[in-house]
């Protein structure tokens, strides 16, 4: 909820001014997620935001109403004050927003009913017709076919680049995007990243690709990167010189495999553009939605803990077993390269990971379909371990041959751990094992 001040002849309730220090010291997020965004004393004395199930909001004048629109249309410099309709938004979400924005150490932050929500409508606010958007790979599968088969419908052209490129090779790869750009009358609108790639672990290295957009671009071509494998404890993008971090708060954030949900973040001057076309498409976070997500946030810190310690555990049983190739688990990276990457990127190896089964579809199968505590499910980052075969199920719409290339093969299985207890998971894994 906004604290600006209020134009007296448009009174709005205000929310009491937020505690964000103690004695100069700044509050950790693990306790702003507490109570950061509400006041009890607007709701009632209600502890908790009750959920605001509400299509549209009252004015408190006709002159209120003027200012508001004269806002959100740009005739009065600032912006809108308060809330108008639930499209553009409402209080559960902006609540969700503010919180979410401290996280990364953002200036603001939208919600969307969908991680692909959000990455479709960011792209799409940034990308015009004969754009290039440079990208790293892979890609949520998802997100790599709406570029590369919706906006190319409206002539946006891509390029892109391994996970683990150097700076050198960036720089070529850039260089070769603003040529396709000036070729087509175009420029190139975003540089889009995921790391850790899904589902690979393949790490990108933020800084080079800020310091080679910088030489090529300037600052106004923006840098997002979906962090949803990592964030927001494990990394924090904005850190290390992205602009945008993108999240499916389905996954860690919300923890419970129970909602759907995505958000943005960063600069106000990035978001503001996504914020006026989610305006006009919707696509916003319902208030339910947003509810469940505060209650998530108040133990994303405990649950990502203890996952990544569980991971830790598995990982090293794993690594041991005769039937296992290998793994792509941030622990245990191989890579100089990527461990550098890591090293000075990463607070954490999360708890998201590929295991390589000796074999191919036919053993990873036989191990997923005998597990018994692990559930067969794609998407990850809940309180339960999940395991999935994304070469037959989440990336089957990637062309084999790109399939190859990034090496998601036949013998590849994505696990993601939970909270269970993890010696009863290692005992999960090794009876599955033998069926192998």
């Amino acid at each position: 909820m906004s604290d600006s001040i209020i134009d007296p002849t448009t009174p709005r309730k205000a929310p009491k001014p937020e505690v964000t220090k103690i004695q100069g010291r700044p509050l950790k997020p693990s306790t702003l997620m507490m109570g950061h965004g509400y006041d009890p004393v607007l709701s009632e004395g209600s502890l908790k935001p009750p959920i605001f199930l509400t299509s549209t909001f009252a004015f408190e004048s006709a002159a209120a109403g003027k200012r508001h629109f004269e806002g959100i249309t740009g005739k009065r410099p600032g912006g809108a004050d308060g809330l108008v309709y639930s499209r553009f938004n409402g209080p559960n979400q902006e609540i969700l927003e503010d919180r979410l924005g401290i996280w990364d150490g953002a200036e603001d932050a939208l919600s969307f009913s969908s991680g692909m929500t959000a990455i479709t409508v960011l792209m799409l606010a940034y990308a015009s017709q004969n754009d290039v958007i440079v990208h790293s790979g892979p890609l949520y599968a998802a997100s790599e076919g709406f570029v590369a088969k919706v906006l190319a419908k409206f002539g946006v052209k891509y390029v892109d680049f391994p996970a683990g490129a150097t700076r050198e090779q960036i720089d070529a790869v850039l260089d070769k995007a603003k040529g396709m750009a000036a070729e087509s009358g175009g420029k190139v609108c975003m540089v889009y990243l995921e790391s850790p790639g899904n589902p690979t672990n393949a790490l990108v290295d933020i800084e080079a690709v800020r310091d080679a957009r910088d030489a090529a671009l300037g600052p106004d071509c923006p840098i997002a990167i979906d962090n949803t494998f990592l964030g927001p404890l494990w990394q924090r993008p904005l850190d290390h010189g992205a602009d945008i971090v993108v999240y499916s708060l389905t996954k860690y954030v919300g923890g419970h495999s129970d909602l759907v949900a995505g958000s943005i973040a960063g600069a106000r001057k990035w978001m503001d553009p996504v914020r006026s076309l989610r305006n006009t498409m919707g696509g916003i976070c319902d208030p339910n939605t947003a509810w469940m997500l505060l209650r998530s946030l108040e133990t994303v810190e405990l649950r990502m803990q203890r996952a990544g310690e569980n991971a830790a555990k598995v990982c090293e049983f794993l690594a041991k077993h005769p039937k296992v190739d290998g793994l792509g688990y941030l622990g245990m990276i191989e890579d100089a390269r990527q461990q550098d990457i890591y090293d000075r990127h990463c607070l954490g190896a999360g708890s998201t990971f590929s295991v390589f089964i000796k074999g191919g579809e036919a053993e990873c199968f036989r191990f997923l379909d005998n597990l018994t505590i692990a559930k067969l499910a794609v998407s990850l980052g809940g309180t339960e371990t999940l395991a999935s075969h994304p070469a037959s199920m989440t990336h089957l719409s990637v062309a084999e041959g790109r399939r190859a290339e990034l090496g998601i093969s036949d013998n590849l299985v994505r696990i993601s751990v939970g909270i269970e207890d993890a010696d009863d998971l290692i005992a999960d894994f090794e009876q599955a094992l033998e069926h192998v």
